[in-house]
């Protein structure tokens, strides 16, 4: 048979559990409003810095500093008379790309450990183990201040260090269902017939763990967003780069709090909140819906 035959078949079917997959999906009210949470910062974060620029407020010649809402300047103004809102959507970009980057490196390390522990076993799964241990263990926030401050403070070295210290959680849940995985009957003939290890790894154990890779992978960008933002309130962030977290950084080193300034902490704040609610709702409604275990049945 022609392999265009087979392309049309494989595509048809994809189609289809796309499609099924939607079906499943929309029945979940959690992931639906996670969705258009995520969409609308998505658009934001790539539309957003075409459309404002961070303009100062000035009223005869003097700069109109921390500086309520009004027409124009719809969140008010910071300590040196800038546009509140047009850094609130232009941090918006610097936030998804330290929670999607990072959660990409977080999730890779841990799915390479994960498998390799728990499709080998014995001795190669004490010693990844006793080393995700180690990360278990150890004080999450000084573990990653310390490492920020040693790197320097940049928008790259953030995202490397959030991402290579939350991986050990992902490496214990991939192990675990890949132990599970390896005693199928599929993976038994796999062996029987002489493929590799690193064949039946990437082959059966892999897209029988994507599911729950993916769905852990949205609940980690979620978490990586909030550790941008505690680094960056901590002073450990890129002060090159306007982010979320750095504007509630100078807020309050500027005493925005004193001053009653809420038009300048509540805007990022709810933001940082809201693309949390966002991620996580998508992540519990992935794991419903590619868990038939968790899925809801129709009465």
């Amino acid at each position: 048979m022609p392999s265009s035959v087979y392309s049309k078949d494989n595509l048809r079917l994809l189609k289809k559990n796309l499609r099924s997959f939607w079906d499943i999906y929309r029945q979940n009210t959690m992931g639906l409003i996670g969705l258009c949470i995520l969409c609308f910062f998505t658009l934001l974060a790539f539309l957003g810095p075409r459309l404002v620029d961070v303009t100062t407020y000035v009223v005869d010649g003097v700069t109109q500093t921390m500086h309520p809402p009004v027409s124009g300047y719809w969140l008010g103004t910071d300590n040196l008379g800038r546009d509140i809102l047009a850094g609130v959507v232009i941090g918006t970009q610097v936030s998804l790309l330290v929670g999607v980057a990072a959660a990409t490196i977080s999730m890779t390390i841990g799915t390479v450990i994960g498998i390799v522990a728990g499709f080998y076993g014995k001795l190669a799964d004490k010693l990844l183990m006793r080393f995700t241990d180690v990360f278990l263990v150890i004080p999450w926030l000084p573990l990653v201040l310390a490492m920020a401050a040693l790197l320097g403070p940049s928008l790259g070295n953030i995202i490397f260090v959030i991402g290579i210290t939350s991986w050990a959680g992902t490496a214990r849940i991939i192990r675990s269902q890949t132990l599970s995985v390896k005693e199928r009957p599929y993976v038994e003939r796999a062996r029987a017939i002489g493929s590799s290890g690193t064949h039946i790894m990437l082959r059966h154990i892999l897209p029988n763990v994507f599911p729950l890779i993916y769905a852990n992978t949205i609940l980690v960008a979620a978490i990586a967003i909030l550790s941008e933002t505690t680094l960056s309130f901590l002073g450990m962030g890129d002060p090159t780069r306007i982010s979320w977290g750095m504007m509630l950084h100078y807020a309050y080193e500027m005493g925005a709090v004193i001053s009653r300034a809420w038009w300048w902490l509540l805007p990022p704040g709810i933001c940082v909140v809201l693309v949390v609610l966002g991620f996580t709702f998508i992540g519990f409604a992935l794991d419903e819906v590619l868990n038939p275990k968790l899925r809801r049945r129709d009465r």
